[in-house]
């Protein structure tokens, strides 16, 4: 008999490319629709129609993305070396198209309000927008549209009003960095509680520049400076201490202190010169949607580069439509939507996620190919973090970064952890520990963690059954210990790039032994699978009164006189295990493969 022996590794095919192509061009030449490369330029940040042109860098990433080695036509060779490197880092998503400076305009900042429940935040938001959403008026409600703008001396601010650090960090982990400045909410007569460190390490996570207001001054009980004194202990040094944080004592029930804290708003947003190019086609972010029983499917979003029009076509993850109407936070309807502009728009086929990100596109057909393309997929946005990947990746000089979120059952065991940790960095590895708290692993450390991909430790802790479950969803490593040193090897194997990568095993199926028939060579069982698939060569196992009596794998697997290749849940087969043939009515067959963590 011939041995079949396996293909060699197909090797990348080359392809030259210009310093500009349009989107259609790079599809003729790489053999692919137009679609297809939008939905990979959408994986790297950008948005373009079938007719915008991209540069040689982001079409070479994308070249790569889809099988192909891209090279450079028009360049001499150090010109083409630089090129390649930017191709790789637009790749890792560390660059995005470059705008012509001349066409950049100042754009309002977009800011975030976050602090601990009942320091004030929502009272903050409500008094600076000068209505009374909490106070259950009818108007009020509908028009809360989870953001609005104000204007003081001339210059415009938007504010995202969210529920907390945890709705922040859910749009940073879905890539919607849309905030500019957090705005740190802290009780004068409470000072730092548990929730205002979270939302510090969210922000600083976030490497969002923060402004903190000490609400509460016109109590009896406010001490502004043992919160000053309270925020340097979770590294938030003052100005008045010399550090760079404004602390502005503010008071949402008089209004004292308000104006100062907008004008520093608007001097930290000066500061950042936040620019955006007003004469594009509009790309944004979905910050809520719902769907209205007279008006369908609506979506709130801000604008952060181009101006959004009506009867503009858009596509936001899974949706698509044509903008019929737009709406201000003052339920007044309006044209345009330049730059930092919240919205509510109307016309979607659908409700799309927060966080997902929008774009104009050039047609419907476009608009809905690309919607429906992203909804049959729903890939995910990249590998999970798991020490075993990180390690595996500081091996191979991918990564010079380990981030850990610790949580542990006391005080005392998470310094502990913590100072051990951050003594242990390498030569070229930064261990960076982005937050700390004593209690369960919460769904706020998983998304804190999904967006800063970070592993969590835990140190005699549980995980909420909230947490748990986010974590699978976002592939989130979650490593419980009950032994500090145990957890300490193994961080310092990840770091130092020694770690072995762990298998999980993958249950494909079980079938259940219905009758023994005896054939050339042995015996097999006559099986019926009850869930799942079976295929051959497939590992198995078999259980006999829930007991494992032997593990090798499937050796052959038909279906009446016909060798197949698997059967599924509901049909009959005759299933043969390798070095096994005693088999019994009623054993159970269990199929499994194995795949590498990460």
């Amino acid at each position: 008999m011939t041995q079949r022996s396996d293909p060699p590794a197909p090797t990348a095919k080359k392809i030259r490319l210009p310093r500009q192509i349009t989107v259609r061009e790079l599809g003729e030449e790489l053999g692919v629709s137009g679609i297809e490369i939008i939905k990979e330029l959408m994986k790297r940040g950008v948005m373009a129609s079938v007719n915008q042109t991209v540069d040689y860098e982001m079409a070479s990433a994308v070249a790569q993305a889809l099988g192909w080695e891209a090279e450079t036509d028009a360049m001499g060779i150090a010109e083409a070396a630089e090129a390649a490197e930017a191709s790789v880092a637009a790749v890792e998503g560390e660059i995005e198209v470059e705008e012509d400076e001349a066409d950049l305009q100042l754009r309002p900042p977009v800011v975030t309000v976050m602090g601990h429940v009942d320091h004030g935040k929502t009272s903050l938001l409500d008094a600076i927008r000068k209505t009374k959403v909490t106070a259950s008026e009818v108007g009020a409600i509908t028009q809360h549209i989870g953001a609005y703008q104000v204007e003081i001396n001339g210059h415009k601010i938007t504010f995202i009003d969210t529920p907390g650090h945890e709705a922040f960090t859910a749009l940073r982990a879905r890539g919607a960095s849309v905030t500019d400045i957090v705005v740190l909410v802290v009780a004068a007569d409470d000072s730092v509680m548990p929730q205002t460190i979270e939302a510090i390490d969210h922000a600083k996570a976030a490497k969002v520049p923060i402004i903190v207001a000490i609400n509460k001054i016109d109590l009896p009980a406010a001490n502004a400076d043992k919160v000053k004194q309270d925020l340097v202990q979770r590294s938030i040094v003052i100005e008045e201490f010399g550090g760079d944080i404004p602390a502005i004592p503010v008071s949402a029930k008089t209004g004292e202190g308000l104006d100062n804290l907008l004008e520093h708003i608007l001097l930290v947003a000066e500061v950042a010169e936040l620019k955006a190019n007003p004469n594009r086609p509009a790309e944004g972010v979905i910050v809520e949607s719902e769907k209205d029983t007279n008006r369908g499917p609506l979506a709130t979003v801000i604008v952060q580069k181009g101006t959004l029009r009506i009867s503009d076509i858009i596509v936001a993850g899974g949706s698509y439509g044509k903008v019929k109407a737009m709406f201000d936070d003052k339920g007044q309807r309006v044209t345009e939507a330049p730059p930092s502009t919240p919205v509510v728009v109307m016309g979607l086929n659908t409700g799309p996620r927060p966080g997902d990100p929008f774009a104009v596109v050039g047609d419907e057909r476009d608009s809905r190919e690309a919607a429906e393309q992203t909804a049959r997929e729903e890939t995910e946005a990249g590998r999970a973090v798991t020490l075993e990947a990180v390690s595996g990746d500081i091996a191979a000089g991918r990564t010079k970064d380990l981030n850990v979120i610790i949580k542990g059952d006391t005080n005392g065991s998470v310094e502990a952890i913590r100072q051990s940790l951050e003594r242990m960095g390498e030569v070229d590895v930064r261990l960076n520990v982005i937050h700390t708290g004593v209690s369960n692993v919460t769904e706020s450390d998983v998304m804190l963690a999904t967006a800063s991909r970070a592993i969590i430790v835990g140190f005699h802790v549980k995980t909420d059954t909230g947490a748990r479950l986010v974590a699978e969803r976002e592939r989130v490593d979650i490593r419980h210990y009950q032994i500090i040193y145990e957890l300490i090897e193994d961080v310092e194997k990840a770091v130092k790039g020694l770690m072995a990568p762990v298998f999980l095993e993958i249950i494909d199926g079980h079938a259940e032994a219905r009758a023994v028939f005896r054939v050339r060579g042995g015996r097999i069982a006559g099986c019926m699978v009850t869930d799942g698939i079976v295929r051959r060569n497939s590992l198995a196992r078999v259980l006999r009164d829930g007991e494992m009596v032997h593990e090798s794998r499937v050796s052959s697997l038909r279906r009446f006189t016909e060798d197949v290749r698997e059967v599924a849940n509901g049909l009959e087969c005759g299933i043969g295990v390798e070095k096994f043939d005693t088999f019994k009515e009623g054993d159970i067959i269990e199929a499994f493969h194995t795949e590498q963590r990460g």
